[in-house]
């Protein structure tokens, strides 16, 4: 069995070796560049529900966000979040988790491509890894089937370090 080592200080499932803060700055920076350079505008509420989503690498829901927004003190309605979520997911600032209906922020902002995530099923975290090779493998089986993939969703859910207490 492999002992665990963290890939990063952006990996949450680091423990003590994670800077959260830091990796919440990295991602608000990331995530200006990309809309500057797509020529899109990352109003104040879209920052904030973005914001709000990179609080933590638990996956959050709308109505989560709703409830945080009313607390700092807005009111928006529902449509409000949700068309803020839109944007970010179509900016690739953000990913959707099926399993969770709920969301969780991109750590490759503007890069288009898909994600696996691993779901600590105790404490909730997710963690996204590059699926490229997972990716191509079923995409060629889909195409040898004569299967028109249209949407690949990867999710892994199980117990992060932390939580195996391994």
């Amino acid at each position: 069995m492999h002992s665990f080592q963290p890939l990063s200080e952006h990996d949450p499932f680091a423990c003590s070796a994670h800077d959260h803060r830091r990796c919440q700055h990295d991602a608000l920076a990331a995530a200006e560049d990309a809309c500057r350079r797509e020529g899109v505008r990352l109003t104040p509420i879209r920052k904030r529900v973005l914001e709000l989503v990179w609080a933590s690498h638990q996956p959050v829901g709308a109505y989560a966000l709703l409830e945080q927004l009313a607390v700092d003190g807005h009111r928006p309605a529902p449509p409000t979040v949700y068309r803020a979520l839109e944007f970010l997911l179509e900016q690739g600032l953000v990913h959707r988790i099926d399993s969770l209906n709920a969301f969780v922020g991109c750590t490759h902002p503007g890069e288009r491509h898909r994600s696996l995530f691993l779901i600590c099923r105790a404490c909730g975290r997710a963690q996204e890894l590059a699926a490229a090779p997972i990716e191509q493998v079923i995409t060629t089986e889909a195409q040898r089937h004569g299967f028109a993939l249209e949407k690949l969703t990867l999710e892994a859910v199980g117990l992060c370090h932390s939580c195996s207490g391994s």
